[in-house]
């Protein structure tokens, strides 16, 4: 199975994804497919300033709960083993508190599913 490919996704969130999300071909982009887990931060712009908000929480629990347990298990690891790391993921926890980090994460890890999902190919980890 393509999904167990990525970095924090086993057998049992690939089937769960593959089982609730099909072959991902109903959703136009990656973020669309975040956005039904409710891995996207709510929109509150007014006026040309913009505002984002919490996570939507809107989507499927089970499989949003999931991913986001899948990143903080990387997370863990990452402290393990600093040589396998996303520099991205380095950064963003120099940045922001470590749960709000693990949400980003699991919102990019699902990006990357959708992708895997509709191209039928494995994932490159820490490509550029």
């Amino acid at each position: 199975m393509l999904l167990r490919t990525i970095p924090g996704v086993g057998p049992v969130k690939a089937s769960a994804i593959v089982a609730t999300a099909g072959d991902g071909h109903q959703f136009r982009n990656g973020r669309e497919f975040a956005a039904w887990l409710g891995l996207t931060p709510i929109n509150r712009s007014s006026g040309g300033k913009e505002r984002l908000g919490r996570i939507s929480k809107m989507g499927d629990r089970y499989v949003r709960r999931l991913l986001v347990a899948g990143v903080t298990v990387c997370l863990r690891h990452m402290k393990e083993n600093p040589d396998r790391v996303d520099p991205w993921a380095i950064t963003l926890l120099e940045r922001k508190p470590p749960r709000l980090a693990t949400v980003a994460m699991a919102n990019k890890t699902a990006r990357i599913v959708w992708a895997v999902l509709t191209r039928n190919e494995r994932c490159r980890p820490y490509a550029a």
